[in-house]
């Protein structure tokens, strides 16, 4: 393949959560490192914006936390969820042994372009956007590098460990042949914007009534809308036609029901396919994947960003000083998938029973919903949503810089 040619002594594919963290990191440790991105910008609505106490301890050991709370974002100290009639608090995270005792909001492209201008202070540090790769380059059996293609051209990447961040629908482990577990998922979530007020009320997080799943995340200036459907219900919602949608929501938000005319057309509202799974192998000699690109995550919890900040955590601590003295071994590649698989597999277990006993039941539910016993049982005993602030806003297994 004729074109461009660099080099570095790591190859990232993928400006995603996981991609920057550990670009940022090993730049920091005197590593070179390529992150090539596809698009030009950050800008997608598919992002989560969830920025949990985990990743904002992170940010304080790093020395930048208060420059990245000057971004703008939302607090949260704890999460509701409304069930019919009754709002319940799901996770309390003022007792958390953190610096941030909640939850921050913030748009995923602010939170990328933040990793971003930290790394660019590093000259170790190269990020080329509208940069996709298309392939893995091989040597003997260990792969050497990535093809990838550029407004300018062809690209030929060469480096002694190619890291797959790119995502869930990941070109290079598809590549690889990497064999992956389906967990399966019983929804999809249309996605949509509808404008937000200064006299609107703060909203539950997450309402569940009557066979129906409403998502709202407050963005400043807008409401991020997610409608959960039944998996691959998509046309069935169509073809009820775009007033009925918009009637639908508007029962959902009535205080904003007198904005749902600015869902002008299907085209303003995306479809984001829900999708769990894990690679029951992360790595081939020169490969590792880290993120979704390794464990696809449900927006259950929020915590996809934040696992995926963790696997970048942990990848530079084990590979940062091999990676500089050229020996990134099969084995180091290893230690990094048993370090990350067991928090990965707890965590999605937590996923999928919540799905099984939650998520399908209130979506094949026609009346009013109640809170489920879990609910009931967290508003009756407020110190168990300081259990489930742990897991939610720790994880299983939180990494450290140190």
């Amino acid at each position: 393949m004729g074109g461009q040619t660099a080099r570095a002594q790591c190859c990232i594919a993928g400006g995603g959560p996981a991609g920057l963290m550990l670009a940022l990191l090993l730049a920091r440790a005197g590593v070179s490192v390529i992150v090539l991105e596809k698009h030009a910008d950050f800008l997608r609505d598919f992002r989560g914006d969830t920025i949990h106490p985990s990743t904002l301890e992170l940010m304080s050991e790093l020395g930048v936390l208060e420059e990245f709370l000057a971004l703008p974002h939302e607090e949260f100290p704890t999460l509701r969820a409304r069930f019919g009639a009754e709002v319940v608090t799901l996770a309390d995270f003022s007792h958390l042994p953190t610096r941030c005792k909640f939850i921050a909001f913030m748009p995923q492209w602010d939170f990328l372009d933040f990793l971003a201008g930290r790394a660019r202070r590093y000259p170790t540090f190269d990020l080329r956007m509208r940069a996709e790769v298309l392939g893995l380059r091989m040597d003997g059996g260990r792969v050497v590098g990535v093809e990838a293609v550029t407004p300018e051209g062809p690209l030929a990447v060469q480096a002694d460990l190619v890291v797959a961040a790119d995502g869930r629908d990941s070109v290079l482990r598809q590549t690889a042949r990497l064999p992956v577990t389906e967990l399966g998922a019983p929804m999809d979530v249309l996605w949509f914007r509808l404008s937000r007020r200064p006299t609107d009320t703060d909203q539950p997080l997450a309402r569940f009534d009557a066979g129906r799943i409403f998502v709202v995340v407050n963005r400043g200036a807008h409401w991020q809308c997610g409608y959960v459907i039944p998996k691959g219900a998509l046309e069935t919602i169509r073809a009820r036609g775009l007033e009925w949608f918009r009637q639908e929501i508007g029962a959902l938000l009535p205080f904003a029901a007198d904005r749902t005319a600015e869902i002008e057309s299907w085209d303003d509202v995306k479809l984001l396919t829900v999708r769990v799974d894990r690679l029951s192998r992360w790595h081939e000699p020169g490969l590792l994947c880290i993120g979704d690109a390794a464990h696809a995550m449900s927006p259950v919890g929020g915590v996809g960003i934040n696992l995926a900040v963790q696997d970048a955590v942990a990848a530079a601590k084990i590979l940062a000083s091999p990676l500089r003295e050229g020996r990134a071994t099969d084995d180091l590649l290893g230690r990094v998938q048993r370090r990350r698989q067991w928090p990965t597999r707890v965590t999605q277990r937590i996923q999928v029973t919540l799905q099984q006993n939650l998520v399908s039941r209130a979506l094949a539910s026609g009346r009013a919903m109640r809170p489920p016993l879990f609910a009931r049982a967290l508003r009756l005993v407020p110190v168990l949503r300081r259990l489930t602030a742990r897991v939610i806003g720790l994880g299983i297994r939180p990494e450290h810089l140190r």
